[in-house]
Parts: C-alpha cells; structure tokens; sequence
C-alpha cells in the first residue's frame, strides 16, 4: 500500500462552482476542480501522491491517516450550557432520551445537507 492509499480524497459537485471539487481532508488545504468528474479525482491522487512527496523530502512526519480509520461511534460534545439546555427541553417535549433527540437532528441535519450539495442519502 502506497503511503497516498491512506488518505480519504473526495471528489463532489459544488452547486456554487458548477463544477466538480476535489479535496483531500487531513493531508492538505484547497483542491482541484474541473468539468470531469474521473479527471478531478486523477489530478486529486496526483496531488495527493505530491504532498506525501514533499512531507518526506522536507523530513516531517505524515498527518493521521484518514482512509481505513475505525470509528467508535462515540464523541464528546460540548454545546454549552444553553443549547445543552435547549436540546434537553426538546427531547423532553419530543419523549425522547437527549442523546436520540440529538442523533435525529444530526442525521437530520445532515441529509438535507446532502440534499442541497446533490447527495443522496445512501452517499454517506
């Protein structure tokens, strides 16, 4: 496996770019963008395949990996005293516990933000 394998590299649409956008979360800020879809992400590996160059020429240690990462499914949030209280109203008026109220916004949340950014929900 090539030290680049381990770094998740996204290639999405941006509505607001009309173009498709690809982006390498962890390893480096910015991008490529272009018409194509599989050339975005040809260019996306390149540079991805670069930076992981120029992070052992310049003798610093690569970031965490982000492909293949597990997940516990667990994370500590802390929202602050007035949402945490806002959120417990709710769930409480909703009848449910503050951690499944919390869980539904969330995917709630996330799917319409899928929506707009012409995901699908199957897509996450």
């Amino acid at each position: 496996m090539k030290n680049s394998d381990r770094y998740i590299k996204i290639v999405e649409w941006s509505e607001e770019d009309q173009c498709y956008v690809g982006t390498c979360p962890g390893l480096f800020y910015g991008g490529c963008h272009g018409d194509n879809e599989a050339g975005v992400y040809k260019e996306l590996c390149e540079i991805v395949e670069e930076n992981v160059a120029l992070y052992k020429e310049n003798g610093k240690p690569l970031p965490p990996e982000t492909a293949g990462k597990e997940y516990s499914g667990k994370f500590l949030l802390r929202p602050g005293k007035e949402l945490h209280k806002s959120l417990a109203i709710r769930a409480l008026q909703a009848d449910e516990s503050l951690n499944n109220f919390c869980l539904n916004a969330l995917k709630k949340a996330l799917f319409q933000s899928n929506r707009s950014n012409g995901l699908t929900k199957g897509s996450t």
